[in-house]
């Protein structure tokens, strides 16, 4: 058994990079160990895990700090709100990763947090480049950029074949939220 934490990345335009990483989580509280999740971008609408990840508490814990989807459906924030709360949960996955208290933390949406410029790419170079050798380190979102998948010791892209959407079926709760 390695003792040694990975960086691992789900990216693509497919779905599942969030539903990959709780399957980390759901396997890993099985073993007792504790896994802190960010959420950079979905915090302010509700979805199933909001609820599910409190059924997997003390092992798991969740904090969703966004402020919903950047620029799409009903988002009225500017993006100077949304980059200010980015850089917020930039700050708490530091503290978590350097904590000493997570084997595993889980960066949700954070690749599509640097596509839209909320924060930089060396932000999360550096958490990547910091963490604890120990540490499990896992990175969500389409559009991961290259020197995130070269840091990487594991990335999966996620590629849609096809979506219900395209037969204008809507997101289904349970499943897509």
């Amino acid at each position: 058994m390695s003792k040694n934490g990975l960086t691992i990345v789900y990216t693509g335009k497919g779905k599942g990079k969030t539903t990959a990483a709780l399957g980390i989580a759901l396997r890993a509280t099985g073993y007792k160990k504790k896994i802190g999740m960010i959420q950079f971008i979905k915090g302010s609408w509700h979805y199933g895990e909001m609820e599910s990840s409190k059924r997997l508490e003390p092992e798991f814990e969740m904090v969703a700090i966004g402020k919903g989807f950047v620029g799409i459906i009903d988002d009225k924030n500017p993006k100077e709100d949304h980059q200010k709360i980015a850089k917020e949960a930039i700050k708490i996955s530091n503290e978590k990763i350097q904590s000493g208290k997570y084997d595993i933390i889980i960066l949700d949406e954070v690749n599509y947090a640097v596509n839209l410029n909320l924060i930089s790419l060396t932000d999360v170079l550096d958490l990547i480049k910091s963490k604890p050798q120990n540490v499990d380190l896992v990175l969500t979102g389409n559009y991961a950029k290259e020197e995130v998948i070269e840091a990487a010791d594991l990335v999966t892209e996620m590629k849609e074949i096809k979506h219900p959407f395209q037969k204008g079926i809507k997101a289904k709760e349970g499943i897509d939220f």
